[in-house]
C-alpha cells in the first residue's frame, strides 16, 4: 500500500463509542427526570434507529442539507414520544444538553497510540457524517489530532452518497485510489470502495447502526480487516 497518501476515517462506531457514550448520558438524563425505570441502552437504540430513514430525504436531494445536531434533535423529540415522554415535560435545555451528547463521545483506546502512528506517515481525516463542529469538538473532547476535519456540511449530503467519498478526495488533492477509508461498517467501505478508494474494516463490537439492521455487514474483500487501529498500523508500517 505504498501508493497511500491519505487516510479517511468514519468517526461514529469507528472511532467514538457513540452506542455507550449515549448510552451512558442518557441514563444520567432519565435519572435526573425521575424516570430512572426506562432502559437507557433501548433508548439510545431507538434515537438512532430512526437515524437512516431520517437523512435519505437529505441523500436523495428531496430535503436540503441539515446538521447532525438538528436531525439528532428531531430523532430526539419523535423518540421520547415513542417511549411516552412529552418533550415539553422538561425543564429548558435539557433535551439541548442531551442532544449535544453527541459532541462528547468517548474515543476507543487504541486511538490514544494508534491515531498517532498512522498520522506520522499518512495524511489522517475524520470523513464523517458528522458536521464539522461537532467532529471539531468530539476530536477536542478525546485529545485527536487531524491533518483536516471533513464534516458531511463540506459535500452538503451523507453518506454512503459518493459526493461524500470523492469530495473529501478532492478536497485534500488526492485520487481516489491514493485514499483508504477505514471504518467498522460494511455499507461505508462498500460505497468507498465503489468510489475507488482502498478500505480497511476495523472490528469494533458495540458498533453496528441500529438504523441499518439490514444493511449489508463488513464481510470478505476489504484490503484490511484488523482488530484495531494499532494492527492497522502495524499492517500499514507506521
Amino acid at each position: 500500500m505504498h501508493t497511500i497518501d491519505v487516510l479517511f476515517f468514519d468517526v461514529l462506531g469507528t472511532m467514538v463509542d457513540w452506542r455507550g457514550s449515549i448510552a451512558a448520558e442518557t441514563r444520567a438524563f432519565l435519572e435526573r427526570n425521575g424516570r430512572g425505570d426506562i432502559d437507557p441502552a433501548a433508548f439510545a437504540d431507538a434515537w438512532v434507529g430512526r437515524y437512516d430513514a431520517s437523512v435519505e430525504p437529505v441523500r436523495r436531494g428531496e430535503r436540503p442539507f441539515v446538521s447532525l445536531d438538528q436531525v439528532n434533535r428531531e430523532n430526539l423529540e419523535a423518540c421520547l414520544g415513542q417511549f411516552g415522554l412529552a418533550p415539553g415535560a422538561f425543564p429548558p435545555g435539557e433535551l439541548e444538553q442531551l442532544n449535544r451528547a453527541w459532541h462528547r463521545l468517548k474515543a476507543w483506546p487504541d486511538l490514544t497510540e494508534g491515531l498517532p502512528r498512522l498520522r506520522a506517515r499518512f495524511i489522517v481525516a475524520p470523513l464523517s457524517d458528522g458536521h464539522t463542529r461537532l467532529l471539531v469538538d468530539v476530536s477536542r473532547h478525546n485529545g485527536l489530532s487531524w491533518d483536516a476535519v471533513v464534516g458531511a456540511d463540506i459535500a452538503q449530503t451523507y453518506k454512503p452518497v459518493p459526493r461524500a467519498y470523492l469530495g473529501a478526495c478532492e478536497l485534500l488533492g488526492v485520487k481516489p485510489e491514493n485514499a483508504m477509508l477505514v471504518a467498522a461498517h460494511g455499507y461505508d467501505l462498500q460505497a468507498a470502495r465503489d468510489c475507488g478508494l482502498k478500505t480497511a474494516h476495523i472490528a469494533r463490537s458495540n458498533a453496528g447502526d441500529p438504523s441499518k439492521a439490514g444493511n449489508r455487514e463488513a464481510g470478505e474483500g476489504w484490503d484490511y480487516s484488523c482488530k484495531d487501529l494499532l494492527d492497522l498500523a502495524d499492517r500499514l508500517g507506521a
